[in-house]
């Protein structure tokens, strides 16, 4: 990856107050910044602006934390790292950055890519109308599956195309998400969540339709 790691541990053997957590391994990296005017956050976002996601469709359930905190288990594999994919993805993603073509950017990570819209519409002050029809796995596993070398970008619309073509050129795996705008994330017709909603209270982010009457342990199997 070409990637300078600085620092890191590993602890096999944790306990908090009697009770054993998970071994807990971490890394410590840098990054530079050839020029900052042009980096983006995830609260950049602005009306009108497209969203796409980089890489592929969530499949990826376990070990997640959907999994555990949705439907109480914790089991199953962790998803697979391919380092051809994360680096061919996030040099994609820098190179659009860096020619000033993303106005928002998130990583897709713990809870997926409805975790990672929530936290940039809560972050822009922006809602947004996503669909993901036509995606090759149920729709709690493309929302919440944690799959790797994954980002979520907002370009103003008239780059959009631009963008997609790019990504399709360079053998990219990507999905037009839907457009910024409103007050309110909204998915399909599973979810709508206002801002307001988001901000006030994480338990807003598992909708009835996921609230562990059975409907999620069922899908989950």
């Amino acid at each position: 990856l070409d990637f300078p790691i600085v620092s890191g541990n590993v602890s096999l053997y944790n306990e908090t107050n009697g009770i054993a957590i998970l071994p807990t391994p971490t890394i410590a990296g840098v990054g530079l910044l050839p020029d900052w005017s042009v980096m983006a956050k995830i609260g950049g976002a602005k009306d009108g602006d497209q969203l796409i996601l980089i890489g592929t469709d969530g499949s990826h359930l376990g070990q997640s934390v959907y999994l555990r905190d949705v439907v109480g288990r914790i089991d199953g594999p962790a998803p697979e790292v391919d380092l051809h994919a994360e680096r061919r993805n996030g040099d994609f993603v820098r190179s659009a950055i860096r020619n000033s073509q993303v106005t928002a950017c998130h990583d897709i990570s713990s809870g997926g890519l409805v975790i990672a819209l929530a936290e940039m519409v809560m972050a822009s002050g922006k809602g947004a109308k996503v669909e993901i029809s036509g995606a090759n796995a149920p729709a709690h596993a493309v929302l919440f599956g944690e799959d790797q070398a994954r980002y979520v970008i907002a370009v103003p619309a008239d780059l959009a195309n631009f963008i997609c073509a790019s990504a399709e050129g360079a053998g990219i795996p990507f999905r037009r998400l839907g457009t910024v705008g409103g007050d309110a994330l909204a998915v399909d017709g599973l979810l709508s969540l206002s801002i307001e909603q988001l901000r006030n209270t994480h338990e807003s982010w598992f909708p009835d339709f996921m609230d562990g009457n059975g409907t999620a342990a069922a899908a989950a199997e």
